[in-house]
This record gives structure tokens, C-alpha cells and sequence, in this order.
């Protein structure tokens, strides 16, 4: 009898524990010491800027395909269409440009004789003619193209020594302009485009830098190497005088 009260009282006694500790668990913290919920501050890393809507999509003028219109000047019913094959690293190149293509542009594309489209053909052995495509392309795409271009050319031989792409075109960007830029360059949107004037070029297939190819009249003329302002004027006026 004494052992069977005794271990009916045990198990009370152990109920008793267990009940006690579920209460100690269940029950609330002490009001008199307030426990401080403790949140690790999180540090939202930089968003990146957005790339501002691009369209790569691509006209075809007179024959000619595959033209992004923003890296193209003058009128669609020119009777001549010029490409030129380029490559802002390429000495050649930058004469072309500053000597022959510029008194082009005043004389015969802003007169509508002739629709002149800018091809990126960066050659392989140029480190940062890639990277001045990308850059040139990106500006053309917020309504920079001329501007950069220019820049890019007239100041190839200090971003050739450094690298400095980036600094040149932000140079004749606004701060707004550039983050623009930046954003395009770094979402690498516009490198199919680049990509497919290259491809372009091998096809004609262009072998240095810068070719140009004239198309009048259903033929089509291509030359490689510069050109004098004088020579190639007197050129033009014979496709445009043709019949």
C-alpha cells in the first residue's frame, strides 16, 4: 500500500515539473526588464542605373540592309548611299573622318544628294576599338552620335595611350547624358548591331580600315583606303549626275 503511494506521488511530483516547465516556457517575458527586439540594419547595395529603351531594329535605304538608323545621316531618297567601314582606333580612319567625311556631310548629306551610313568594323589588333564602338553606339542611341564620334576621333591618340574611352565621351556628354550611356554600354543591348556590321564587312569582304562602298544607281563601288575631299567630290558628282 505505502509503495503504491509512493509512486503515485512521484509521477504527481513529475507532472507537477513538467506542467511547471511548459508554463516557464509558454509564459511571457518579465515586464519589468522589457526585452529590445534586435534587427540587423541591412545596407541596400547600389542599384544599378536602368538602361533607357533602345530599339534595335534595322532599315533598309536603296538596297542596302541592315542600317541602324541612328548611325546613318541625310535623306532616304538620296540617289547615292555611302558606307563607311571604320574603326575609331585606325589612324586612316580618324583622317577620313576629320578631312574628307565632315565637308561630305555639309556638301552633299545635309543637301540630300547622298545618305552616308557609319558601319563599325573594329579590327582585332585595336584594344579599344571595341570599347569606342560600344560607346559611339550607345550615344547614337540618345541622339549623341555626331558628337562622340568626333570626339572619339579627334582625341584618338590620348585614349589609344590610356584607354580612357570613358572619360572622353563623358567629356562632351552631360552627367545625365553619360549615365544614360553608361547604362546602354553596360547592358551590352547594342553589341548584336556591332556585331552585325562586322560580319557585314567580311562578307564584302573589307580588308582594312576604312573602306568605303558607294551605291548608285543598282551598282555598287567599293574602295578601301582614304580619300582627298577633292577626289571624292568629283566621284559623287559623277554618281549623282548619272542617268
Amino acid at each position: 500500500m505505502n509503495r503504491r503511494l509512493s509512486i503515485v506521488a512521484a509521477t504527481a511530483s513529475l507532472l507537477t515539473v513538467i506542467a511547471c516547465g511548459t508554463l516557464l516556457l509558454a509564459a511571457p517575458p518579465d515586464q519589468s526588464t522589457p526585452v529590445k527586439a534586435t534587427t540587423a540594419k541591412k545596407t541596400a547595395a547600389p542599384k544599378a542605373p536602368e538602361a533607357p529603351a533602345v530599339s534595335t531594329a534595322t532599315i533598309s535605304v536603296n538596297g542596302v540592309t541592315d542600317i541602324d538608323p541612328t548611325k546613318a545621316f541625310g535623306s532616304k531618297t538620296a540617289p547615292v548611299v555611302v558606307e563607311i567601314y571604320s574603326d575609331f582606333q585606325c589612324p586612316a580612319c580618324k583622317q577620313l573622318f576629320l578631312n574628307t567625311t565632315q565637308k561630305v556631310m555639309d556638301n552633299y548629306v545635309n543637301t540630300g544628294k547622298v545618305y552616308l551610313v557609319h558601319r563599325d568594323f573594329p579590327l582585332p589588333m585595336h584594344a579599344y576599338s571595341r570599347v569606342a564602338a560600344s560607346y559611339s553606339r550607345a550615344a547614337a542611341h540618345i541622339g549623341k552620335c555626331e558628337a562622340v564620334e568626333m570626339a572619339l576621333f579627334q582625341n584618338q591618340e590620348k585614349w589609344e595611350a590610356n584607354g580612357d574611352v570613358k572619360g572622353i565621351v563623358a567629356g562632351v556628354l552631360s552627367p545625365a547624358e553619360m549615365k544614360k550611356v553608361q547604362a546602354i554600354v553596360d547592358g551590352k543591348t547594342l553589341e548584336p548591331m556591332i556585331e552585325r556590321d562586322k560580319q557585314l564587312g567580311l562578307t564584302l569582304p573589307v580588308t582594312q580600315t576604312p573602306t568605303s562602298v558607294f551605291h548608285a544607281k543598282g551598282q555598287n563601288y567599293p574602295y578601301a583606303g582614304t580619300l582627298s575631299y577633292d577626289v571624292l567630290k568629283d566621284f559623287l558628282d559623277q554618281l549623282i549626275a548619272q542617268k
